[in-house]
């Protein structure tokens, strides 16, 4: 805006210089002042670069001092995770503690047993989520994954989570699995990302449905497909599924959804190099597709079901 004010000015003064207005013969003596249009010139940049100056300074207070409450909210928000994440470490530490003194005294085989064990690993599931977030907060980048990841393992475990959720419902979980894929990834990430489209698949699943947790290979990639019988995406933009806050309309009596669980989904992937998206959706169901580069290559299927 200076520039193009001293601009105009500029050129409004040249013009003038270069037609002046002289007195006539007759006309009454006048006192008239000549000016050297290179010190004209000069004056307009100096008056130009002061403006530009000035105009950069009050910018500049204008946006920090626009900015200052913002910056206080964001390390006020660091703070609350650092210190919560901290302080949610010692509890999970001394339930994982309890865990371990109920399991001596529990037969390994016995159904006591299994669900210890199964509760132990929840709770290692929680710190690991707890150390991501004090992680995260602090700013320290995460550390990159050396050792390759089951994708058949995880699908299992997860499907195993999940039959606690849906038996209550009369829904059926089914693992399926061509070969043993590996994806070179933060096993607990990948973990919540398959239980989160699980979660969400049961959310969109009726009485008496089926979902069904597939990981298999394809070309360079490491696939794990969440597939449910419920009625498909409606409601919402497909291709904003995958936003924060976006919620697709869910059967009567499901339970409520805040659309950030499929947001997460995307991040984690993203974060690993690969993507998130909905294979097909119709009356019949939904399918997820979660692709990662492959690390490993794939041995025997091992079909299994819950």
């Amino acid at each position: 805006m200076v520039l193009c004010l001293l601009s105009g000015a500029a050129l409004y003064l040249m013009n003038q210089l270069a037609h002046p207005e002289l007195p006539g013969s007759g006309a009454p003596a006048a006192d008239y002042a000549y000016l050297d249009a290179k010190d004209l010139l000069k004056a307009l940049i100096m008056a130009g670069a002061a403006g530009i100056v000035l105009a950069g300074g009050i910018g500049w207070a204008s946006a920090r001092s626009a900015i200052r409450p913002l910056a206080d909210a964001l390390a006020l928000q660091r703070r609350f995770i650092q210190d919560a994440s901290h302080e949610l470490r010692t509890p999970l530490a001394i339930l994982d503690a309890r865990i371990q003194l109920a399991q001596r005294d529990a037969v390994p085989d016995s159904t006591e047993g299994r669900a210890l064990d199964r509760i132990r690993g929840d709770t290692a599931a929680l710190t690991s989520i707890v150390n991501e977030l004090l992680l995260a907060a602090t700013g320290a980048p995460p550390e990159p994954s050396t050792e390759p990841v089951d994708l058949t393992a995880i699908t299992a475990s997860v499907a195993e989570s999940l039959q606690q959720l849906a038996g209550q419902r009369d829904i059926s979980v089914v693992v399926r699995s061509d070969g043993r894929p590996l994806a070179r990834i933060d096993e607990g990430s990948l973990r919540r990302a398959v239980l989160a489209l699980g979660d969400n698949a049961l959310a969109h699943t009726p009485a008496g449905g089926r979902i069904t947790l597939t990981a298999s290979a394809e070309k360079q990639l490491a696939v794990i497909k969440v597939a449910d019988t419920g009625t498909g995406v409606s409601g919402v933009d497909q291709s904003r599924i995958f936003d924060r806050f976006v919620r697709a309309q869910s059967p009567q009596g499901a339970q409520r959804s805040f659309g950030i669980g499929l947001a997460l989904v995307r991040d984690i992937a993203t974060s690993a190099g690969g993507t998130v998206q909905i294979a097909r959706t119709g009356p019949d169901g939904t399918t997820m597709r979660l692709a990662l580069p492959l690390a490993g290559k794939p041995n025997s299927p091992i079909p299994g079901s819950f």
